[in-house]
């Protein structure tokens, strides 16, 4: 009998069995952009979050980088949400206002 949370992870036929990993899946929002500061797990140096956007990756990746341009600072992009180095948010939230976004600075 099988539990639930066991899995086979060796065959003698075929040897290792690897698991094949899913892409995460994003919800959908309210439509709504939301701009967070965050220092945690960060050494102190603050990032500002950028959340909600319903685009695709490769979008995502070129908003990141005109923000990037826009705020004269480096950035990422991680589990579709953009990471833009230090506080900017003002400055964020201006560009994607201007790019008709609905915008929220969420946090403190």
């Amino acid at each position: 009998m099988r539990d639930d949370n066991s899995r086979l992870v060796y065959s003698t036929d075929s040897g290792r069995i690897k698991e094949e990993k899913q892409a995460p899946v994003r919800e959908k929002g309210d439509g709504i952009v939301r701009i967070q500061r965050q220092t945690k797990g960060r050494k102190g140096k603050g990032v500002c979050l950028v959340t909600g956007l319903e685009i695709d990756d490769a979008a995502l990746k070129l908003v990141a980088a005109e923000l990037k341009k826009v705020c004269g600072c480096g950035g990422a992009v991680k589990d579709g949400v953009i990471e833009i180095q230090g506080d900017k948010r003002d400055q964020i939230k201006a560009y994607l206002e201007k790019k008709g976004h609905t915008v929220k600075l969420a946090g403190g």
